[in-house]
């Protein structure tokens, strides 16, 4: 990851999730009751620089206690702001373990290390849609690095492009892969820069100013 991304973390909005409802009256093409995003355990793993890379879905009696000292990590908390006991990441855990399958967290496992956490999540289903002009199938990416010997060194961006070019892969109704980490947090923007995302604009949502950034399906092979 480039120098200036060493606390790469696009964070989930916790409050974001509690003022606003799902979008209602979605427009003709949008799913009825069932899978939402599939399994991403069965999508890897994939080949990246830093070795073969799969996403691995969360079992929190086995993963709590790793997610929890990543999210108290300080370069993370202060995007991610769930700091605290196991209690707390249980609770975000828990919320979408026990949702309806539109956010799916995982754990990124690196030449069989986990090391780093991923959300993925259908934006056009989340109350981030009432924010931007959502289309159906679009696809969201929240992440952190959990291994400080990890950031800074182009992984982030390489295994950005590579868990984007997973869920275009195999998500075939998907046209693409989307982010919006605060506009503040710099190193993470151009993280996604780096990783093929393109900046679309500048969206206002409850407790952010966030950059929305877009990895299109018909661009993939161009950036």
């Amino acid at each position: 990851m480039p120098s200036t991304d060493s606390g790469l973390s696009s964070s989930s909005d916790e409050t974001l999730n509690r003022r606003l409802p799902p979008p209602r009256g979605l427009p003709a093409g949008f799913p009825g009751p069932g899978p939402l995003l599939g399994d991403p355990g069965d999508w890897g793993p994939v080949d990246t620089p830093g070795g073969p890379f799969a996403l691995v879905p969360v079992r929190p009696e086995r993963d709590l206690g790793r997610i929890t000292g990543w999210m108290n990590d300080p370069a993370v908390a202060a995007f991610w702001e769930l700091a605290g006991p196991p209690e707390t990441t249980a609770a975000h855990l828990r919320g979408q373990l026990d949702g309806d399958g539109r956010s799916v967290p995982c754990l990124g496992v690196l030449d069989g290390v986990p090391m780093s956490y991923w959300e993925l999540y259908r934006a056009d289903l989340d109350p981030l849609a009432h924010h931007y002009a959502a289309r159906p199938q679009d696809t969201g990416i929240h992440l952190l690095i959990g291994r400080g010997a990890d950031r800074g060194h182009g992984l982030g961006s390489a295994l950005l492009r590579a868990v984007a070019d997973l869920v275009l892969d195999h998500r075939p109704r998907c046209s693409r892969v989307l982010a919006e980490p605060a506009l503040r947090n710099t190193a993470s923007v151009a993280a996604f820069l780096t990783a093929g995302f393109r900046f679309a604009e500048e969206i206002e949502l409850p407790e952010k100013r966030a950059a929305l950034m877009i990895r299109d399906r018909a661009h993939r092979h161009l950036l």
